[in-house]
Parts: C-alpha cells; structure tokens; sequence
C-alpha cells in the first residue's frame, strides 16, 4: 500500500456511528411536518446527505427552522453517537507513527463538540473542516481543498476515508485517494472502484 503523510477521515458512519441518532430523529422530523409515517428503511436513502441537502430533498418550506429542530433531536437523541469498535486503536497507532490526521465532514461546530470533542477524539486531529468552514461542500472538493491547505499538503499526500458516495466524489474531484468505509456504509451505489475498501476500521492499519 501506498505510504501517506496524512489520513483524512469522515466522521459520521466512518469514524461514529450516528445512524440511529439522526434517521430516528428525521422520522419523527417528517412526521411533524408532513403527517406521514416514514420506516427506517425509507429515511436510510438521506443518511449520506448534509443535513440542508435532506431538507431541500424533502421539500419542506421552512428548510433552515426545520433543520435546526431536527439537530436539537439528534442533540436529545438518548443513544448519541458511538465510536465504531476499533477505532481507538488507529487513532492512537497512527498518531505514535507520526502520520497526521484530520477530519472533513458536514457536521456543524455545535454537532462536533458534542459528538467529537466530547469524546476526548479532537487530541489526535491536526485539522477539522466543517460545515461551516467552505461556501461548498461535498461532493465539491472545496473542503478536501481547505483541509489540505491547512495541513500544507498536496492531495497525492493523503487519503480520505468515507462511507458515502459524496465522500467517494469529493476525494475524486480533489484527485485524491479514496477509502471506503464499508462497516459504516448504507449503500455503496455509484462507489466504483475505490483505492482501498476496509471491512472493519482496523483494517486501516495496513496503511502503516
């Protein structure tokens, strides 16, 4: 495998596991606003989408309110996310191994402290690009862009790791190399011929 200066990480369905606090809460967000009674089976198909594209997808009219309800449900949401098995133990073998790492996702800064910082995981990032760091978001590179200008890297340097099909376009469009995240991936539709696919996260260690 190729050697890397950086690893570049997703967090939600790769690094956490936040499937449940969000679907459950969006089904309940729908419920409210239109009167149906979506499944868990029919709210999977927005779990790979920033939380506005999910509004604009549903068509609600009050798109921004509606949206900062449903992130006060996910923030109330009992369960709250959990590190995926593993994962402990790359952050910590990449870090003695002197390899950078950073993360690239949609979350707010609010969401982030609560899911992220709170669990003690922002001591191993050099870097954490958010929402509401870029104008664009994935699948536009722009925030791979910043991510790599703040590490002061070239995109050949480092790797993204992510379960979706926009982390998987957003890491093309940067000429970047791509790991899916398989254990944390809903659907892995349009994700055609990654670089790497990891089963498990401590698969990641064969980067080393």
């Amino acid at each position: 495998m190729k050697n890397y200066k950086a690893i570049i990480y997703d967090i939600d369905g790769t690094v956490l596991n936040t499937l449940n606090m969000n679907m459950y809460p969006l089904m309940k967000i729908i419920k409210e606003e239109t009167g149906q009674d979506y499944t868990f089976e029919e709210v999977l198909k927005f779990s790979p989408y920033p939380g506005m594209k999910v509004m604009e997808e549903l068509n609600f009219k009050d798109k921004e309110n509606t949206y900062a309800r449903w992130v006060q449900y996910v923030n109330e949401y009992e369960e709250g996310a959990t590190l995926y098995d593993g994962f402990e133990e790359v952050l910590e073998k990449f870090k003695s191994s002197g390899i950078i790492q950073a993360v690239v996702s949609a979350k707010t800064i609010e969401q982030y402290e609560i899911d992220f910082i709170s669990k003690g995981l922002d001591q191993y990032m050099a870097a954490a690009v958010l929402a509401d760091d870029t104008e664009k978001h994935k699948p536009d590179p722009e925030p791979l862009f910043e991510c790599l200008k703040r590490l002061n890297i070239d995109a050949s340097e480092a790797i993204y790791i992510g379960d979706s099909l926009s982390d998987y376009k957003a890491a093309n469009h940067a000429q970047m190399d791509f790991g899916y995240a398989k254990w944390g991936s809903v659907s892995g539709e349009g994700i055609v011929e990654p670089d790497y696919v990891f089963e498990e996260p401590k698969e990641l260690l064969e980067l080393l």
